[in-house]
């Protein structure tokens, strides 16, 4: 039993990091919910009791042997050193971590063994990212991945709360706040995160730079367009890839049917195919419409669906901090 704490505990991924701990039947001995000073003497429930939320300096006297972070780069990047100063290992849900040459970026499924005791700040992937790699993992380690094409079509709620309300704002006809530069209801925003200088957005080049510093090819071609729609539930991929080596489509579904936290579900007779709709609430990666691209040597098509908020976020980094557990790598 372990003291944890969650930083950002009153947003959207605290809620879900709440959650899955509880559902998971984490060890906690004692919980401690921390959030901006505006949040602090707010309640949060968990498993049936209310917890006080704390400010960060309290956290950290308080000696939790993880804290779960999903509070912003910025706050990421000013509090994650000092909470790992005090012995305290943080699972980080922000970007500011993930390509830091010194920081472990980890999928449990694909990486979690490269964790030791000294990794005191664990980076947890782009949520868009993390249902990519957990698909392909299994497919690159078999045939080798020579490129991959990628679009997303991702869920209002990797935006936050206040992209929701602005969305639910605009089905009532009421005016709020506007988080986005454009309706989005009945809307497709080809604009995630702020544009770069060559013309991609900073999600786009996340996906990129992140797949491959988990599947440890810095060679692999990648190109992404990431597209924001009025929906909630997950997020979705069109995701096209060429393998070094020939393939059997019944052994890409065998191989993707036994691969820990995917589903396949992929029977296009019976209209059997992931959905947003349908993924919300669940921890797995789905996979299907799984096709052969005839327009290439070795292509391959694939649509893939998971909840942003679980596996693309919070799930992650409770697998992450169970690894850390069951591994004794974490003090108690």
């Amino acid at each position: 039993m372990i003291k944890v704490a969650v930083v950002g505990a009153t947003g959207l991924v605290g809620e879900q990091m709440l959650k899955v701990l509880e559902q998971r039947n984490f060890p906690i001995s004692e919980l401690i919910p921390v959030a901006s000073a505006r949040s602090v003497g707010k309640k949060v429930v968990y498993s049936g009791s209310e917890f006080t939320v704390v400010g960060m300096e309290e956290a950290i006297v308080k000696k939790p042997a993880i804290a779960l972070f999903s509070a912003g780069g910025g706050t990421s990047l000013e509090w994650a050193p000092k909470f790992a100063e005090a012995g305290i290992t943080v699972i980080d849900n922000s970007s500011a971590w993930r390509m830091s040459p010194d920081h472990k970026l980890v999928v449990p499924e694909i990486n979690a063994g490269e964790l030791t005791t000294n990794d005191k700040i664990i980076a947890n992937p782009n949520c868009s990212t993390i249902q990519m790699v957990m698909t392909l993992a299994p497919i690159h380690k078999k045939y080798g991945l020579e490129r991959i094409v990628v679009s997303t079509y991702q869920s209002v709620t990797g935006t936050g709360k206040a992209a929701v309300d602005q969305l639910n704002d605009e089905r009532e006809g009421k005016e709020g706040e506007k988080v986005y530069p454009y309706p989005i209801d009945m809307n497709a925003l080809p604009h995630i995160d702020v544009f770069l200088d060559n013309g991609y957005t900073k999600e786009e080049m996340k996906m990129v730079n992140e797949t491959r510093k988990i599947l440890g090819d810095s060679d692999l071609r990648i190109t992404a367009t990431a597209v924001r729609l009025p929906v909630m539930g997950g997020h979705s991929e069109s995701v096209n890839i060429n393998l070094e080596k020939a393939y059997d489509l019944d052994d890409i579904r065998e191989l993707l049917s036994g691969s820990p936290g995917i589903v396949v579900q992929d029977d296009v007779k019976n209209n059997v195919y992931p959905m947003p709709l349908y993924a919300r609430d669940k921890d797995e990666v789905f996979v299907g419409r799984i096709r052969r691209d005839d327009s290439v040597a070795n292509g391959l098509n694939l649509w893939i669906v998971s909840d942003n908020l679980r596996k693309g976020a919070a799930t992650n980094a409770v697998q992450i901090a169970e690894y850390l557990v069951s591994h004794n790598l974490v003090s108690e």
